[in-house]
């Protein structure tokens, strides 16, 4: 069985730009254990990303998806980029088969690309892409209870070869940076640590749902977007052990990042 992994993706699309590139140097270590670490190759990621949501659940289908910049501010060559990873239309229907037999309403969407929130820590963890790579939006209501229930219903496909990976930020407050996000950003770090690594399933899940209650919980997201994606995560694997794979301090002047593996 996979394991289940909520990653912090990095900004914008790091791998790209050599300045960026160094500053997330840790995280680029742990994307690459990251692959070392599974018990077997997967036949396809399956990813949430916190860059892509829609009123009803969607989950892209093309066997081919191609590019979407969604970021701003970049330099020119940064919106030239491919990653030219295969999709999985079987693994799309397969992801829409488990959704809409727990009751979730769910699209098919043959025109969703890959945005960053996919492709940055791709290019790090499969550089060849020769992974295929299917995306799960988020629901726009970014409601946790549902997300994890979301996350519930796709466990199965750990048992089927399929890496459920969630992506976002543990901090993503892009209007605070430098030493004055040094406080926030440390003590929800500290509570999400201790949500996550010690406390027990059932409790850990109360936890996450009610996250808004956290130290910092709205400075350190004052939109969960970026957040929800764990939750997808660790609803599929709600009863394993957490742990922190990556870890960083200063990112930006004054964030700290993390990132967890569930098995």
């Amino acid at each position: 069985m996979l394991p289940t992994y909520f990653i912090s993706h990095g900004g914008g699309p790091w791998p790209y730009m050599s300045d960026m590139r160094a500053m997330f140097s840790n995280l680029e270590a742990s994307l690459v254990k990251m692959t070392q670490d599974l018990p077997e190759r997967p036949k396809a990621i399956l990813m949430i990303s916190g860059h892509w949501e829609r009123k009803t659940f969607g989950v892209q289908s093309s066997p081919a998806p191609g590019m979407e910049y969604d970021y701003y501010g970049f330099p020119a060559h940064t919106y030239e980029v491919k990653y030219q990873a295969p999709g999985s239309p079987d693994v799309a229907a397969r992801v829409a088969e488990l959704m809409k037999s727990a009751g979730f309403a769910v699209d098919l969407d043959d025109k969703k690309g890959f945005d960053h929130g996919a492709f940055a820590p791709m290019a790090v963890m499969y550089p060849e892409a020769d992974m295929p790579l299917v995306q799960l939006s988020l629901k726009s209501n970014l409601n946790p209870e549902e997300h994890m229930a979301l996350g519930r219903a796709l466990a199965p496909l750990r048992e089927e070869g399929i890496l459920i990976v969630g992506s976002g930020l543990s901090f993503h407050n892009l209007g605070l940076r430098g030493p004055q996000a040094i406080k926030p950003s440390n003590g929800f770090d500290a509570w999400l640590q201790e949500t996550l690594l010690e406390s027990a399933p059932a409790e850990r899940s109360r936890r996450l749902v009610e996250w808004d209650k956290a130290p910092y919980a709205r400075i350190a997201h004052p939109r969960e977007d970026h957040l929800i994606p764990l939750m997808v995560a660790l609803g599929a694997a709600e009863n394993a052990k957490a742990t922190c794979v990556y870890h960083d301090e200063g990112l930006f002047g004054g964030w700290t990042a993390s990132s967890f593996r569930f098995d």
